[in-house]
């Protein structure tokens, strides 16, 4: 305080407002250049807080500097307004003399030796604005005149000294981001009269973080300074880089570009902090005034270009530090300094944050011009060239480094999703133990980001995976492709099971998973729209948004699970186990007759089933069910032949005229060719040959279920040839495939499952085989003279097995004992648009 009392007159007064402001201490010293005088004889009236020479002092690397050169210092104390600087911030003056060979590099005169001869740099601003735009030009010619980067980043690389000291940047990128953000937008503001719409979170502001900040804002303030000040002097601008880079040696590379930025938005931010509150507040006017601020915003329109181009280049270098400080995060556990893309970015990093801090000095050196010049020297366009420029070759770097970035984080994607592939294989060996489902279930649902990822369809509320603790949760996994007809089905079902449920049975709980290409994110609309549309229609839960499941998550449910592109439901106990593959099969089959849907209850069901019509038929028609209880004749049949099905009708009914026996006929289409069947339907309805579903949902039905009994058994492993029941369900599906068939029950009890073949032919020999009737019945004489017929023709089975299903590795002929031959098919699918679900 006693150095303050004895300050000369002549500086007292500009001091007492922009003390702490570099910007504002200069614009002091250029309005009164007998501040300079009076600075040389009370260096404390300009310190940070009055203690700036102190830190010199303690340093023999920038205080003895001078006093090692004292000609540098004699020579500029004898041009007021530059003396000033070098006194107070001999950093300057050590860095001009520590890099002789500047000059040389530069095309211009030596630092340490041509600048003593320049006239001041601020007497030149006062004088006259084209100076300015003189001095500006020529840094410009500097810059494009350096011929050998390697040479410059060498010199850089030199200053490159880290002592081991380790901080989070980040909070302080936040806090740069808001700042530049907030400024670079204030132009468009000032011309279009448009509110700041942007609120960005100040991340920067937690309690943890203040002691980082304060570790660094006197080398913050020192930077800032040297932007200022180096600006205002007309300095080189490799040179100011060089020196920033020195006074940040002991940083890492990321540490140094978020300094330096956080110092540059210091200066910028509190320009347009005075161009937004000038008007409404009289310290602020006072030091806007100083800084010919009303004066340029009375010209932004003709100003436009120049601030336009400022913004795109600190935007360019919020980029490139954004990126460098992401290098600065990769997990090095999954990615090692050695990996190409890595080791590649690295060698470009210390050129890519030299070409950023040469930026910022560029920057500063226009806004320290505009400020001093007035708006006449920025409505050249030449000005705006330059900075131009260097956000396009800043623009460069930073596309290559964002192009490596891109590489690393797809390397760290695929070791991570390494890791939690094995890490779901371990969950889900069926001889670990858990305590419950949860672990299970969140490796599977992943909610790290997302506390509540599941969608209730009975609320619509967003919930969380608790809601499924300790229950037996049936996952029913498939693609968007759900047919209407196969939801409506599961939803019957669903709804069935909760109305007859007891207790216990109600402890389960059905989730939705479905599964999405994540080579195309964001979703498209289409997709995110169908997504939402079936989201919205189940009873069931449901995760909130398909990305939520991984893509390790997805090649463990492809690889392991067996999903192709048909809904599976995979059923877990309430400790998270496997208890079945998939029980989808055992749904269409069984409905909630199938709880807990266990492995272990598929194989008693099938235990207590014979081969009979009411399980083919079960819970499709009623009006079969109603023939099979009074115990008529009833032949089931199908194809899309309509003259094999005329003969095949007529001849039906002349045999059941002639025994005199009650036969219902019922047509039930082919498992594939929808639009023909609709076609047949359609004549037989005309025709009025028999009855026939009308509705193609029940047709699909039939044979999902028929199919469903066929993968029933293969997923138990009992598609062996001693299971007869097995061998009538693939002589159906085989004969559903390929021409006509038909069925003949005697009430439940089915006697005959034949081909187009050898069913006609075998009607066709009524005469025959009539005299057994009366002794066999008419059931018991068809079939002993069909099975004549049929040992005979050896009608051979056919089956086409599409990637949407899990193929079994091998199948035997159900008419003859021979392995079948396997084939990949390529079969025309136009015509079965429509067949939900249609396996062959």
């Amino acid at each position: 305080m006693d150095q303050h009392k004895t300050t000369a007159g002549a500086l007292q007064t500009p001091m007492t407002g922009p003390i702490n402001n570099p910007a504002a201490l200069a614009q002091a010293l250029l309005h009164n250049p007998g501040a300079t005088q009076a600075l040389n004889n009370n260096p404390t009236a300009a310190g940070n807080h009055g203690v700036t020479h102190k830190p010199h002092l303690n340093n023999p690397g920038v205080g003895q500097q001078l006093i090692s050169y004292p000609g540098v210092g004699q020579q500029h104390i004898n041009n007021p307004g530059v003396g000033q600087q070098l006194i107070s911030y001999p950093g300057v003056g050590q860095q001009h003399i520590s890099n002789p060979g500047v000059g040389q590099l530069m095309g211009v005169p030596g630092s340490g030796q041509g600048s003593i001869n320049k006239p001041s740099t601020a007497q030149a601003l006062m004088r006259s604005p084209s100076d300015s735009r003189a001095l500006i030009r020529g840094d410009r010619g500097s810059m494009l005149s350096i011929s050998d980067d390697n040479v410059m980043m060498n010199q850089i690389l030199t200053t490159h000294a880290p002592d081991g000291r380790e901080f989070d940047v980040r909070p302080l990128l936040y806090l740069v981001e808001d700042i530049l953000n907030r400024a670079t937008q204030h132009v468009d503001f000032l011309v279009k009269g448009t509110p700041d719409q942007v609120e960005l979170e100040e991340r920067a502001q937690a309690a943890n973080h203040i002691a980082m900040l304060e570790a660094l804002t006197y080398t913050i303030d020192r930077i800032a300074c040297e932007l200022s000040y180096k600006a205002l002097g007309g300095c080189d601008a490799h040179a100011t880089t060089t020196a920033i880079f020195n006074l940040l040696s002991s940083y890492t590379w990321d540490a140094k570009l978020v300094i330096s930025l956080s110092a540059f938005a210091l200066n910028y931010g509190e320009f347009w902090l005075l161009a937004q509150i000038y008007s409404t507040n009289q310290l602020a006017k006072s030091m806007a005034v100083l800084r010919q601020l009303p004066s340029l915003l009375e010209h932004t329109a003709p100003l436009k270009p120049r601030f336009d181009a400022l913004n795109s280049l600190i935007r360019t270098m919020m980029d490139v530090t954004r990126c460098v400080v992401q290098f600065r995060e990769l997990p090095l556990k999954y990615i090692s300094p050695d990996a190409p893309a890595l080791a590649t970015a690295m060698t470009h990093i210390p050129t890519a944050v030299y070409w950023t801090i040469r930026s910022m000095v560029a920057c500063a050196t226009q806004i320290s011009s505009l400020t001093s010049a007035g708006h006449e020297f920025g409505i050249s366009t030449t000005e705006s060239w330059e900075l131009s420029t260097l956000a396009h070759k800043l623009r460069n770097i930073y596309e290559h480094l964002k192009q490596q970035l891109n590489y690393c984080y797809k390397h760290i994607e695929e070791r991570m999703d390494v890791e939690i592939y094995q890490m779901l294989l371990a969950i889900f060996d069926p001889n670990v133990l858990h305590i419950d489902n949860m672990k299970a279930l969140k490796a599977l649902i992943y909610d790290k980001d997302d506390k509540l990822p599941l969608l209730d369809g009975a609320t619509k509320r967003q919930v969380s995976l608790d809601v499924l603790r300790r229950k037996n949760v049936l996952l029913l996994i498939s693609s968007l492709e759900f047919a209407n007809d196969e939801l409506a089905i599961l939803e019957q079902i669903y709804n069935e099971s909760r109305i007859n449920a007891t207790r216990l049975e109600s402890q389960y709980e059905v989730v939705w998973i479905p599964i999405v290409d994540h080579s195309i994110i964001p979703l498209p609309e289409e997709m995110q729209t169908k997504f939402e549309n079936l989201q919205s229609t189940m009873p069931w839960y449901s995760v909130q948004d398909p990305l939520v499941i991984k893509k390790p998550v997805i090649r463990f449910i492809k690889e392991v699970w067996h999903f192709r592109t048909k809904p599976i439901l995979v059923v877990l106990d309430p400790q998270g186990k496997v208890v079945s593959p998939n029980a989808i099969h055992m749904m269409w089959i069984w409905g909630s007759t199938a709880f807990p849907f266990t492995s272990l209850r598929e194989e008693a069901l099938w235990r207590e089933e014979t081969w009979r019509l009411d399980l083919l038929v079960d819970g499709i028609d009623p009006t079969v069910l109603t023939w099979i209880k009074e115990e008529k004749y009833i032949f089931l049949y199908g194809g899309d032949d309509i003259e094999w099905i005329r003969r095949f009708v007529n001849s039906a009914r002349s045999v059941a005229s002639s025994s005199r026996i009650p036969l219902e006929m019922v047509y039930v289409g082919k498992s594939n060719k929808r639009e023909q069947v609709k076609k047949v339907t359609g004549i037989i309805n005309a025709e009025k040959l028999s009855y026939a579903w009308q509705d193609q949902a029940m047709v699909w039905f039939f044979w999902s279920r028929l199919e469903s009994m066929l993968f029933s058994k293969i997923q138990l492993g009992r598609g062996d040839d001693q299971d007869p029941m097995l061998q009538q369900i693939k002589k159906l599906l085989s004969y559903g495939r390929e021409g006509g068939w038909a069925v003949l029950s005697r009430g439940s009890n089915i006697a005959v499952n034949g081909h187009s073949s050898t069913v006609l032919p075998a009607l066709g020999g009524y005469d025959e085989w009539k005299i057994n009737v009366a002794e066999k019945g008419f059931d018991g004489a068809f079939k002993e003279y069909h099975d004549k017929l049929h040992d005979a023709a050896h009608p051979c089975c056919r089956f086409e097995f599409p990637n949407t299903i899990r193929i079994p590795e091998n199948m035997r002929c159900p008419e003859c004992p021979r392995l079948m031959e396997k084939y990949t098919a390529f079969l025309c699918c136009h015509d079965e648009q429509g067949i939900p679900g249609s396996l062959f």
